[in-house]
């Protein structure tokens, strides 16, 4: 006798994750659109406030993305004066991007904004860094996993 599976959404981790990650983006979007910044735009700022300027390979490898999938983003940015590209001197094909002084300037108002989503969660903040460990932990497994994937 076969026991059959059976699937229920609120068993899967996968939606608990999407459900998460939809709740945390809601709770950034009015905060953000106040400071003049979308959350994917958000996310690249984080990079440049933290790591400095970098050619965009490194941008979009920190956040797990391809390059291609960042320049739009890129686009936005400059357009409102929070960074500028530079061509790399040697190789015209790398280019780096840095923020502006009202980039720059923009990190203390997305700090307020950040503490202010992570007080809306209700978690104290053990609770969050031990949160952020533990889906660091996912990714690194699951991305281990894909790398033994075989390919199409």
């Amino acid at each position: 006798m076969t026991s059959k599976l059976k699937l229920t959404l609120d068993e899967q981790l996968c939606f608990a994750l999407y459900a998460a990650t939809n709740a945390v983006t809601r709770s950034y979007r009015p905060r953000l659109d106040a400071i003049g910044l979308t959350y994917p735009q958000y996310l690249v700022m984080l990079v440049l406030w933290q790591d400095g300027a970098h050619p965009i390979r490194h941008i979009a490898a920190r956040l797990n993305l391809p390059p291609h999938a960042i320049t739009p983003l890129l686009d936005r940015l400059q357009d409102a004066g929070f960074i500028q590209r530079d061509a790399h001197a040697s190789d015209r094909r790398i280019t780096t991007i840095t923020l502006t002084e009202k980039g720059a300037a923009l990190e203390h108002d997305a700090a307020l904004k950040q503490h202010e989503v992570a007080c809306a969660t209700g978690l104290e903040p053990e609770t969050l860094n031990k949160l952020r460990e533990e889906l660091r932990a996912v990714v690194e497994h699951m991305e281990g996993d894909l790398e033994k994937q075989p390919t199409a």
